[in-house]
């Protein structure tokens, strides 16, 4: 049975799912809104998603010490069913029958993969499986950079989720001890992991659609770090619990797919976040994509709306007065 340090880490487990949620839905508005990956990473609404990505990394790292890398990856990739939800109740987004469907299998196949966890024992790191896991963050960001430039989104997305499973992996390898966690290899290999993982999911959502990218990503990131783990790291399913715990590993992920490509979740990916302004009058302006192009702030109409929304990211708009003619009685020295 699972102890009571393991179902706290559950708990912030849960926790970083949510924190997930809201983290995709602001780095792929932020994405959007951008022409790049550099000027992604700068954007307002990535850096409070980056904020929300770092608050899930760092619980996911502590719940690694009490839970199997297989059990934190699979919730982290519930945060697609919660990301759905939202969009629905927020957004008031379309939500077929498969998403429901999907959502609820979700909810069980997690709940199935929670029931199988058991007491995980300490990781003794040997000197091979250190410089290992060193060598392998290396080679990823070598190729990472690579594909980065000429490879296509979905690979690119698969990359990125393989860096951050990898992340997860080593943060299971980690020493119980401050100190030695300070001065171990593996914290650069983590960290290495990480940041390479997330420049790649960023640049993935900035070159594809936000469904596909992200169901890529997940799948990635979830199956083969987990495999690895069971296999090298001695993470272990709780007795007779292995063929459900298998099984809900498929299903999560099947659903985490076909989350990905729902409708609530391409519009919580494409809404523009806005503020109404009933008060502001109608002004003729050129078409979007050109003051976009031009960095001028956006002002999106709405045909029969009776106010504007005004994007409320990036500089203020400012307003200047026409000039005008004086009167010809007035001199022109007087005001």
């Amino acid at each position: 049975m699972m102890t009571t340090a393991g179902w706290i880490a559950l708990g912030i487990t849960v926790f970083g799912a949510f924190s997930y949620a809201t983290a995709s839905i602001l780095q792929a508005v932020a994405a959007r809104r951008s022409s790049g990956t550099v000027e992604t990473m700068r954007h307002p609404l990535y850096l409070l998603g980056i904020l929300c990505d770092m608050l899930a990394w760092i619980g996911a790292i502590v719940a690694l010490r009490e839970l199997a890398v297989y059990v934190v990856e699979s919730i982290l990739a519930g945060s697609l069913a919660i990301t759905v939800v939202a969009a629905r109740i927020v957004l008031k987004s379309r939500l077929r029958g498969r998403d429901v469907t999907a959502v609820i299998v979700s909810v069980a196949a997690l709940t199935v993969l929670a029931m199988s966890a058991g007491p995980q024992h300490d990781v003794v790191a040997t000197t091979a499986l250190r410089w290992s896991i060193c060598a392998a963050a290396l080679a990823m960001a070598v190729l990472g950079w690579s594909a980065a430039r000429a490879a296509p989104a979905g690979v690119i997305a698969a990359m990125g989720g393989l860096c951050l499973g990898g992340a997860a992996m080593t943060g299971r390898a980690l020493p119980r001890a401050p100190m030695d966690i300070v001065t171990d290899p593996l914290t650069a290999a983590l960290l290495t992991f990480a940041v390479t993982g997330m420049l790649m999911y960023a640049h993935a959502l900035g070159k594809g659609e936000v469904g596909p990218v992200t169901a890529i990503h997940w799948t990635a990131e979830v199956v083969a770090p987990s495999a690895v783990a069971l296999l090298l790291l001695g993470d272990k399913v709780r007795t007779g619990w292995e063929v459900p715990a298998a099984a809900a590993v498929v299903v999560t992920i099947a659903a985490a797919v076909m989350l990905a490509r729902a409708p609530a979740s391409e519009a919580a990916a494409g809404e523009p976040l806005a503020l109404e302004c009933p008060l502001t009058p109608s002004i003729e302006a050129p078409p979007l994509p050109v003051l976009a192009r031009a960095g001028i702030p956006v002002v999106a109409h709405r045909a029969g709306a009776t106010g504007e929304r005004i994007i409320w990211w990036g500089p203020p708009p400012i307003w200047r007065p026409p000039a005008r003619p004086r009167p010809a009685s007035q001199p022109a020295g007087r005001l």
